[in-house]
């Protein structure tokens, strides 16, 4: 999931996103009878368990009542670039937005059509857009993810034209991009599970996705495939935003992951200031995007509890950013954050500890923000202190995607998966919503518990 359109999948990143090709075919599933299909579902749902009530209050008791009003007039804001910049005919959602100009680009991603579908959900909810509306956007979204956009083996090309839903700029049919956008289709099927062709299509596309041809000849998952060169080499071998597909695979019925695929790859353990946790060379975000959707709070596989693993990871990026503010004085304890974002040099991918990228005093706001319910005190500082104080950092969707106040530069632009990760957090140390309704799915507790997830204690929350 190259977190970038805008710089053509920059040269240092495009290794790790590859490509794919739409080759027709819709698999077992669109050989069933829907009415059949429709009696499966209804039967699926029956059996589900009860979800946790999604409280109204804050589920972090480190929200103050401030910082909840804080949080509501950013979501508002947030959901209007779904809402603005998603198309009305196809649903999907532009990868991003100058908000200084008008935006003319078509390039549209599939992440931030996942992280724009859970929008819907999410402004539904809190009473941003109508019923009627928001159903209506979803059903031409998955009307048009089923029935006219290319895909190979159920997976789906990284960039494509808004308009159209074809493939642009020879991108990838993209393994973590595809489990976005999935992630976003699911919570849909729970937040209408009343509305009957809401939940087929959900199905239908869902289990259209060949996990096994994905994992044909490893258990290490490839990032993508291209009709051009085929498999790329590079694999999802190190923990990273990749638990997603994993765990998204290991639930599949038709197609599912062996279960030795999510014991696979590294974990391997990093330590700074005297925290120690599982990671990768790589920014921020990588502890972030999972967990989005999968709730891994009071519960652990055979070898971490990630949650509290993010907190861990987080708060050793707010202490790095801090040592670096020897360097680069903007940075404090009111102000850091560093991921793959844009910058007065153009897309980097940038953060740490260890250091990487040549970081230079640039903030982005989403990398804090994505942390929110793992360090939400410390989290809204931040957020607080970069609206009262950075004007220009803040614009209709919410924050620009960076800045840097050192050489007094600010963004233009909005990127719809840095909005996404922003909103979705939010919500979720708010009232633990997008948590509470995609794990409700079978699938996801189906991925968790192949993967051998068991509770061990209370839910971990921030500080």
């Amino acid at each position: 999931m190259l977190k970038n359109g805008k710089e053509h999948l920059a040269a240092s990143w495009l290794s790790r996103r590859d490509l794919l090709r739409h080759a027709g075919g819709l698999g077992l599933w669109s050989l069933v009878d829907p009415s059949k299909l429709l009696s499966l579902v209804a039967t699926a749902q029956d059996k589900q368990p009860e979800p946790s009530p999604s409280a109204t209050a804050p589920v972090s008791p480190s929200l103050s009542p401030e910082d909840d009003q804080f949080l509501e007039e950013l979501e508002r804001l947030n959901f209007q670039f779904f809402w603005e910049q998603g198309s009305p005919q196809t649903g999907l959602v532009k990868d991003r937005c100058n908000v200084q100009t008008n935006n003319n680009s078509n390039v549209g991603s599939i992440a931030a059509t996942g992280f724009g579908l859970t929008a819907l959900c999410i402004g539904e909810k809190r009473g941003f857009i109508p019923l009627n509306d928001t159903r209506d956007r979803v059903l031409a979204t998955l009307r048009f993810l089923w029935k006219k956009m290319p895909t190979h083996r159920g997976f789906f090309y990284h960039f494509a034209d808004v308009n159209t839903g074809e493939r642009v700029w020879d991108s990838e049919v993209s393994s973590v991009d595809t489990a976005i956008l999935l992630c976003g289709i699911l919570t849909c099927r729970q937040h209408f599970e009343e509305h009957s062709e809401i939940s087929l299509l959900a199905y239908q596309i869902f289990n259209r996705v060949d996990w096994s041809w994905l994992s044909e000849d490893t258990s290490l998952l490839p990032h993508g495939w291209t009709p051009e060169l085929g498999f790329l080499p590079y694999r999802w071998d190190y923990y990273s935003e990749m638990m997603m597909i994993y765990l998204l695979g290991l639930g599949s019925l038709p197609h599912p992951l062996p279960v030795q695929a999510w014991n696979a790859w590294k974990r391997t353990k990093f330590e700074f200031d005297g925290f120690r946790y599982i990671g990768s060379f790589a920014p921020l975000f990588i502890h972030q995007y999972s967990q989005a959707w999968f709730d891994f709070r009071g519960k652990r596989d055979a070898f971490a509890d990630y949650f509290e693993n993010s907190t861990l990871a987080t708060d050793a990026h707010r202490r790095f950013c801090v040592e670096l503010g020897k360097q680069f004085p903007d940075y404090s304890d009111d102000l850091w954050g560093i991921t793959a974002s844009d910058s007065q040099n153009g897309y980097v991918i940038w953060g740490g500890p260890p250091l990487m990228g040549p970081v230079d005093g640039t903030v982005v706001p989403s990398a804090s923000a994505g942390s929110l319910p793992f360090l939400p005190k410390a989290v809204m500082r931040v957020l607080r202190n970069i609206k009262d104080h950075y004007g220009r950092a803040w614009c209709r969707y919410g924050f620009v995607n960076a800045f840097n106040p050192l050489k007094n530069w600010y963004d233009t632009d909005v990127v719809g998966i840095d909005v996404g990760i922003t909103m979705l957090m939010a919500e979720n140390v708010r009232t633990g919503f997008v948590w509470n309704t995609f794990m409700k799915n079978l699938e996801a507790k189906r991925g968790m518990d192949r993967a051998g997830f068991k509770k061990y204690g209370p839910p971990a929350g921030g500080s």
